[in-house]
């Protein structure tokens, strides 16, 4: 392989810093152009981390982890599908199919972290060559594309090998590239990254990847409609974002004035002994509203997980838990107090505010405005793939 001299490189200072002038930055723009499936972005994205960790060579599986890795949380936590569906409703993206395959073999749950990711993927790496080795056909060539319309050479896409000549040869006579490739095959082939590319992406780390999330998420919303907060999907998030404490408070103070229910076990409950969770999965519409969130046996939560309930019986037990809140809140001062203290972090939602905790709402009318609400979006997460929690009466 012909190495790039980077005593040539001319770095010339600008009122912005280095300036990269031996650089094609508009041929590195062109990388995630008109993608035919969304593991282009996590390719690009894989690179881009690998070399700002200072790592100069690779392997098409060294790479192809790394994406298994960064898509992991979004598949398994939030069920996205990176490519959409196809007409018989099986999974398009081969990135996703991985992802599903080490999640099938490996049992690992959706918040494993990446080190545990990573070791999995090697304890069942045989399992998982072909998932992997499909994901080398096209993009680590097609990712380079936008440099190749600099020639009037005619790239033969129909040959790995001769790809790879090709790149090589582009790299040497008319363009630097981000990287070339080695002789190897599959997924042992060989990526090199080059020199100057890799001092301009270390440098530029966090804007780069800014950039690629960017796309990467327009993508996968356009990819699914239906699912809601999508910006807050593509990574695990902090725990600590969850603000329930002012719910919990307002539950306490209905339980010093009357018996609450535990919507699936049908029991009083305890005030020491419950936790405030979710309807429909927080992880699903990535909020934490009033409308939504229930007091619950502590006992259950793990088992419920971020699962739907069975719409019927728990919906309607849910929505008298519910309406007997917006009694409370209308005839007690002192809970309509702590009920104002949930507007910062628990009461955004228009409907919620002008039609169901208005007052004057009859049971059938808030029940109604409730279910109107609710439904869709528990439909739209079940579309998407959230399982059924299986509640079993012991």
């Amino acid at each position: 392989m012909a190495e790039f001299d980077t005593s040539q490189i001319d770095y010339s200072l600008s009122l912005d810093g280095k300036y990269y002038n031996t650089l094609d930055i508009e041929g590195f723009s062109l990388m995630m152009k008109d993608p035919s499936y969304c593991y282009k972005f996590y390719w690009l994205e894989a690179i881009v981390k690998l070399i700002s960790e200072g790592i100069t060579e690779a392997t098409f599986e060294t790479v192809i982890d790394e994406m298994i890795c960064n898509a992991w949380y979004s598949v398994r936590e939030f069920h996205i599908h990176l490519s959409g569906l196809q007409t018989d409703g099986q999974v398009r993206d081969g990135l996703e199919r991985a992802v599903i395959k080490l999640a099938e073999i490996s049992n690992l749950p959706a918040y494993a972290s990446k080190v545990e990711i990573k070791n999995a993927i090697q304890k069942y790496n045989e399992q998982l060559k072909d998932a992997k080795s499909q994901l080398t056909n096209m993009v680590p060539y097609r990712a380079l594309s936008g440099f190749f319309d600099r020639t009037d050479l005619v790239a033969d896409w129909s040959s790995a090998v001769r790809m790879t000549a090709y790149i090589e040869r582009i790299n040497r006579d008319i363009v630097l590239l981000p990287y070339t490739l080695g002789e190897g095959s599959k997924l042992k082939k060989q990526i090199y990254f080059q020199s100057a590319w890799i001092d301009m992406i270390q440098d530029n780390t966090v804007a780069i990847l800014g950039w690629i999330q960017y796309e990467k998420m327009k993508w996968l919303q356009n990819n699914n409609p239906e699912v809601p907060g999508l910006v807050y999907k593509l990574a695990p998030m902090d725990e600590r974002m969850r603000k329930l404490s002012s719910v919990h408070k307002l539950w306490d103070s209905i339980m010093e004035l009357s018996e609450v229910r535990d919507v699936f076990t049908d029991s009083v409950i305890s005030r020491k002994k419950y936790d405030v969770d979710h309807f429909i999965p927080w992880s699903f519409v990535m909020n934490d509203e009033l409308w939504n969130l229930m007091p619950m046996d502590s006992s259950l939560n793990s088992s419920k997980s971020n699962k739907l309930p069975e719409w019927k019986p728990f919906f309607e037990r849910f929505a008298n838990n519910q309406y007997l809140l917006y009694n409370m809140i209308h005839s007690k001062p002192g809970i309509h107090k702590k009920f104002e203290n949930c507007y910062r972090d628990n009461l955004h939602s228009i409907w919620a505010e002008q039609e169901l905790y208005r007052k004057g709402n009859g049971k059938t009318e808030f029940f109604n405005v409730l279910q109107k609400n609710m439904q869709p979006i528990y439909d739209s997460a079940r579309r998407q793939g959230y399982e059924i929690w299986n509640y079993v009466v012991v």
